[in-house]
């Protein structure tokens, strides 16, 4: 029998020894077997063991793990998609998950219907739809397609009006599988001012995600998952230092390749280019190498209308461990607008006078973010490998200030 999934609590979120058991089988036959006899013909999966957290209002949590780490297993369980095999879960108030946008739809039905069977799934009577239509329809800006069967929308639409639906009333809980925001640019921004609005207001949400970045950013406590285990649950930084340090030495044990910068319509927001002063080509095997001590770094952006966009920058050892990164926004430093207006193109130069690294190769990231430095436009992650030689040939990785008495 499996435990109850209770409302009853003083917290939005209270989950105590969770655990979700899937019992495999060799074949249809040893499950009928089983079923039969009543004997033990399986094997034990358990996609979750032993988790054990609680959630204030107002709290934000970020999840992360690697692919099978048991973070979907674990939403599905709190939004009563999948029952425990064993533990309690106790939640109050309204729960709202934004999973797998527009899965309950009906293609045959128009948007206009699916708002009201959606609705109704998730909650919503009818009258208070009703109540809600002009907005939900609004925040979608689907326009007249709302009067088609579903069917013929294509994805970016059928994502819109779900977002606008699930979002419609605010909700106590809100739980968030992957995407932070969906569609393109300009819908991202509704999105992630609607999360930020519920926030505020004192809503309690569960954010799970492969991007440190939206985590650092967005939440007061986080929760490494690990082979459905909690590895570390506390602090959002100490957190994601432990993951981001078991992630780097299963790179380095696998060798994954660096990726190549993804290519970008011409009339969305971009990065155009990143330029690295005073580097010497040493042919196909050697990265190119730094002939000076001063690492200068340009960065031209396309941003999005007259917006002011911000820049991001991280540097690393190649296959090894994090150095340093920054924000225009965090720094309080701002990209100047650079020829005609209507191309809405910035550019920022970060240099490091004497760099303080050792000898070695190092690996740097760029990213733009939009004005509040929230929604991610592009990245070029880890594009670019250069070679720096120290002055003095010492064990290290960086030179720190320090004094001899």
């Amino acid at each position: 029998m499996n435990p109850p999934i209770t409302h009853a609590t003083a917290l939005p979120l209270r989950l105590q020894g969770i655990g979700k058991e899937y019992r495999l089988y060799d074949s249809p036959r040893a499950r009928l077997t089983a079923l039969l006899t009543g004997r033990a013909t399986h094997r034990s999966h358990w996609a979750l063991r032993d988790v054990t957290l609680e959630l204030a209002r107002g709290q934000c949590l970020g999840v992360v793990g690697s692919n099978g780490a048991g973070k979907s297993t674990l939403l599905k369980l709190i939004t009563g998609t999948l029952q425990p095999t064993t533990g309690t879960l106790a939640r109050s108030g309204r729960v709202t998950a934004i999973l797998e946008l527009g899965a309950g739809f009906h293609p045959e039905f128009t948007g206009r219907q699916n708002l009201y069977f959606g609705g109704s799934l998730i909650g919503i009577p009818g009258e208070t739809m009703a109540a809600l239509e002009s907005q939900v329809l609004a925040f979608a800006e689907i326009g007249d397609a709302i009067d088609r069967p579903v069917k013929t929308y294509s994805s970016g639409m059928v994502m819109r009006l779900a977002f606008a639906l699930i979002t419609a009333v605010e909700p106590d809980l809100l739980i968030i599988d992957e995407a932070l925001a969906v569609g393109d640019q300009h819908f991202q921004k509704k999105c992630i001012d609607r999360i930020h609005t519920f926030r505020e207001n004192g809503c309690t949400i569960l954010f799970c995600s492969h991007s440190p970045y939206h985590v650092r950013h967005l939440c007061d406590v986080a929760l490494w998952l690990e082979q459905g285990r909690m590895m570390e649950l506390g602090a959002t930084e100490t957190v994601l230092t432990a993951y981001e340090k078991h992630t780097r030495l299963l790179d380095q044990q696998t060798g994954v390749p660096l990726p190549a910068p993804a290519a970008r319509d011409a009339h969305t927001a971009a990065i155009v280019s990143c330029d690295i002063a005073d580097l010497l080509d040493q042919g196909e095997d050697k990265p190119p190498l730094l002939q000076s001590r001063d690492l200068v770094v340009t960065i031209t952006v396309r941003g999005k209308d007259d917006e002011r966009p911000q820049v991001g920058f991280m540097l690393e050892q190649d296959r090894g461990v994090g150095i340093t990164s920054m924000t225009t926004h965090e720094d309080g430093a701002a990209a100047q607008p650079v020829g005609a207006p209507q191309e809405h193109t910035w550019r920022v130069t970060l240099t490091f006078h004497d760099l303080p690294l050792h000898t070695g190769d190092y690996v740097i990231s760029v990213y733009l973010f939009d004005a509040s430095g929230m929604i991610t436009y592009d990245r070029w992650f880890q594009f670019k490998v250069f070679r720096f030689v120290a002055p003095v040939l010492v064990p290290g990785l960086v030179r720190l200030p320090h004094v001899w008495s």
